[in-house]
């Protein structure tokens, strides 16, 4: 097996990561056939407190106190019995017993428990992530960060620095990786990848850039890849420049130690008539963006496994900064079912009329011209619908390996792509008339793809901008002189140190 483990750091890295596992969760089979998905790549077996086996996401979720909704650390699979009073311990004196009342419990939540048909869901109604939680969590994935609360407006937990204060305060304390990371990573026949979801433009993106510092350190030779979320609504111009300066922080501390760092705009500030959005919810908005993060990854567990994320390395792992791109395709009467099995095309021929570089949703640099851009490496994967490109065929692994050298040897960009029938399913907990291309059996065709361009080096001399006119003096040195460093390697004609030693 090639497992992978996923984290999650904060409020809209979970109302994203709850998407993802409830449409990890529809690709589950129960009449005896045989799911396209590989459901042990992101789902561990456990015994549960009744004896009988259970089924549970590799996940750990963290979130501040007030956070988690109605969610409890231990859930049906885990308890049996209600939990007894705490004991007196030492204190023999009178006790007052001080409880918050209970969060009631959502609709949707009640018609799961109850197997009832769902209830219609709106913005007014999803209050929490866990409001439309499919999934039941095992209790040690339940991480709750009591030092800060939810929307604090005395303690905002807004401030990158005050992420890794907190993050060094709780290692110090519990050493985060022995106590949380590795009975999950132990359970691991190969462990092949940690997936993070995080904030990147608040006091997450300084928690997670400590803990890919641990990560790193103790699993250095596993794929860390990282979508790294960003408020995209409209602010005034104080909290602009100190959510530009996490951003800043983010990159410069992250990236250059990830497999893949790929910033999301949530929500995305250009959409297409296609899409049916309420900019002001995060459920919806983490929904759109679920479409694109979960179609580009279905090839690292879908059945076989290929070797996804040394593809994501292109001619030079040095360009770890992704885009992240989706367009919606409508459906052809014409085209006939397609089995979901995952087929990877390429060929030999001119890369240039393959790549893309116009799509319905730009995820990450919006405002950006991607038709100018120089494209290094692209990842596509077409679900449902099939590539235009009629001369394309499956590929071995020895094919691909002489494929890419004639690139390299061309200096052509990277490219790569993928092609499952496995269509995008909309689900009762996705919201209602988001996408108007559904078809009857509420499925989509998308191409998704993940994109390292020169837009990467423009969006960085625009931070070192800011950078050299907001940042501390004793931070503004090292932190513009990092963001350049990571910009020169996305222009063209630049050359690494090894290439210029060959």
């Amino acid at each position: 097996m090639h497992e992978i483990l996923t984290i999650q750091l904060g409020q809209r890295a979970n109302y994203l990561a709850t998407h993802f596992w409830n449409l990890q969760e529809s690709y589950f089979t129960y009449n005896g056939e045989e799911s396209p998905v590989d459901h042990d790549v992101h789902f561990r077996p456990g015994v549960g407190a009744d004896g009988g086996e259970t089924y549970t996401p590799r996940a750990l979720i963290y979130d501040l106190k007030g956070a988690f909704g109605t969610l409890r650390k231990n859930n049906a699979l885990y308890e049996l019995t209600e939990d007894l009073a705490p004991g007196q311990g030492l204190w023999d004196g009178k006790e007052t017993l001080q409880k918050l009342a209970p969060i009631p419990q959502s609709d949707y939540q009640k018609s799961l428990d109850q197997g009832t048909p769902a209830p219609q869901m709106s913005s007014e109604t999803v209050r929490f992530w866990s409001d439309y939680n499919r999934v039941f969590y095992h209790p040690r994935s339940i991480v709750q960060l009591n030092d800060y609360e939810l929307n604090s407006s005395i303690m905002p937990f807004e401030d990158w620095c005050l992420g890794e204060e907190l993050f060094s305060d709780l290692d110090k304390e519990h050493d985060l990786l022995d106590r949380d990371v590795r009975p999950f990573a132990e359970e691991c026949d190969q462990l092949r990848a940690l997936q993070i979801f995080t904030g990147s433009d608040n006091a997450w993106g300084g928690f997670a850039a400590r803990y890919v510092d641990r990560i790193v350190d103790e699993y250095g030779k596993k794929a860390v890849l990282v979508w790294a979320i960003e408020d995209g609504k409209r602010t005034h111009q104080t909290t602009k420049f100190k959510r530009e300066m996490n951003k800043a922080r983010s990159v410069y501390s992250i990236s250059p130690q990830t497999t893949m760092y790929t910033p999301i705009i949530d929500p995305p500030r250009r959409l297409p008539g296609t899409v049916q959005l309420d900019t002001q919810s995060e459920w919806h908005t983490s929904a759109l963006i679920s479409m694109a993060m979960e179609s580009v990854t279905l090839p690292t567990r879908l059945r076989p496994y290929r070797g996804f994320e040394a593809l994501l390395a292109g001619d030079n792992s040095a360009r770890r900064i992704y885009e992240l791109q989706a367009s919606i395709i409508s459906p052809k009467e014409s085209q006939s079912k397609q089995p979901p099995q995952l087929k990877m095309v390429e060929s030999s021929g001119p890369e240039s009329s393959k790549l893309k570089t116009s799509f319905d949703l730009d995820f990450t640099y919006d405002s950006l011209d991607s038709d100018k851009s120089h494209i290094f490496n692209q990842v596509q994967v077409f679900r449902g619908a099939e590539p235009d490109d009629e001369d394309e065929t499956s590929t071995t692994e020895e094919d691909l390996g002489t494929i890419r050298k004639m690139r390299l040897y061309n200096s052509e960009p990277m490219f790569h792509r993928f092609h499952t029938g496995l269509q995008y399913p909309i689900l009762d907990s996705t919201p209602n008339n988001l996408f108007t291309l559904a078809n009857s059996e509420q499925k989509l065709n998308v191409l998704a793809t993940l994109t390292v361009s020169t837009r990467t080096a423009e969006r960085m001399k625009s931070m070192e901008s800011i950078a050299g006119r907001v940042i501390g003096v004793d931070e503004r040195e090292n932190l513009v002189n990092g963001l350049g460093e990571i910009r020169e390697s996305y222009e063209t004609g630049w050359m690494s140190d090894s290439e210029f030693d060959d």
